[in-house]
């Protein structure tokens, strides 16, 4: 059989994630200081995990409404209407990829544009491409803002969705009101989906993250999970919010291809809502500030205001951050080079989701090799 002459041309313009090449280094490394990992360093609260363990025992095994439990939907209609005035349409999803992937799906036809801030989550022009759309990123370097006029000028005839991320992945940042205005208004004026990837909501450091629905309940689609919230990213618990017509679209394809979120974690995600994990929140911020600290006199760093996330510019005396990642991990430090999460090699992504004395000890090899000095 030739595999070559089945295969798909989309699978020619997916890639297998950059990421996972670090991952692979770990692997083979002993005692590596891993600044890698794109999840929290905490366990599941006990009370969610026994209600997930209570839900598996009570035989909560079979599928669920290809929408999810009406008593978790309902719950979230009713957060989302008291935090924006707008009583949205909810779909539960295999977490928020699975949102993305099928708001892509049903709204994204072979030659659609996608435009989305470079840089940017590494599944986005994959998953734009998958479904044959054309991704546009737009470059928001050197502080990682949403530029209204920079946006507005990537924007064609051919352009159907707005994708934005606050916080964002990889470089930690939220964006103001005024940007989050912004794009809210570009959606409505060229009628676009307006796509609100808000995984990293409930990890925010100076203030709340604005939500666009209430600006253009029309034309947005919020997307959040609670993988990161409760540390079960494994569960791939999300949700989608938004128009009724476009939730009821995504819905019916949910049902051909996910069918329906796991059945036991939709259960346990109740019992999620219910309890307060306020405190990862205040310790995250203060990972950040120490990261902040420990490489600001030697990186050029936009602080981040959410995620676990940190994006310094790699040292010049390097060719590129991929040179500089891999020469770091010589020295058994994991971090991941920006050009992974775009078109640029310039910059370094550093997870502060792990213990202080990690982010100490590496930081502490990131600091020599910038500043020239070789490992003992």
């Amino acid at each position: 059989m030739n595999v070559d002459r089945l295969l798909a041309d989309r699978t020619r313009k997916i890639e297998f994630s950059g990421i996972r090449k670090f991952f692979e280094m770990a692997s083979g490394m002993t005692d590596p200081c891993d600044l890698s990992i794109g999840q929290p360093d905490y366990d599941a609260p006990e009370p969610v995990k026994q209600a997930a363990i209570a839900a598996i025992a009570e035989g909560r095994n079979r599928y669920t409404p290809s929408a999810g439990i009406p008593e978790l939907r309902s719950r979230i209609v009713d957060e989302i209407e008291q935090a924006t005035g707008v009583r949205s349409n909810v779909l539960i999803t295999c977490g928020v990829s699975g949102a993305l992937t099928l708001a892509l799906m049903t709204t994204v036809q072979p030659g659609d544009e996608v435009v989305f801030l470079d840089p940017y989550f590494v599944s986005y022009p994959h998953l734009v491409n998958m479904v044959g759309g054309t991704p546009v990123p737009v470059r928001s370097y050197p502080d990682f803002r949403f530029d209204p006029a920079r946006v507005e000028a990537a924007i064609t005839s051919r352009t159907k969705v707005l994708l934005i991320n606050s916080p964002a992945n990889p470089t930690g940042r939220m964006m103001t009101a005024d940007e989050v205005a912004a794009a809210a208004d570009i959606a409505k004026r060229h009628d676009l989906l307006l796509i609100s990837d808000e995984i990293y909501d409930k990890l925010c450091y100076d203030g709340d993250n604005t939500c666009p629905l209430a600006m253009a309940p029309e034309n947005t689609l919020l997307i959040r999970g609670y993988g990161k919230t409760y540390g079960v990213t494994g569960w791939r618990m999300g949700y989608a919010a938004g128009p009724e017509r476009l939730i009821g679209e995504m819905t019916k394809f949910q049902q051909y291809t996910f069918v329906c979120a796991p059945a036991p974690a939709q259960y346990a995600t109740l019992t999620a809502l219910d309890t307060d994990v306020s405190h990862h929140r205040n310790d995250y911020r203060k990972k950040r500030d120490l990261v902040c600290r420990l490489l600001e006199p030697n990186f050029e760093i936009v602080r981040p205001t959410g995620g676990f996330y940190v994006f310094p510019k790699a040292p010049a005396s390097f060719a590129s951050a991929t040179a500089f990642c891999e020469r770091a991990a010589k020295d058994n430090v994991l971090v991941i080079p920006g050009g992974i999460f775009s078109g640029i090699d310039s910059h370094f992504r550093v997870s502060y989701a792990t213990t202080d004395a990690m982010i100490e000890r590496g930081c502490s090899v990131l600091n020599r090799l910038a500043a020239g000095k070789a490992g003992s």
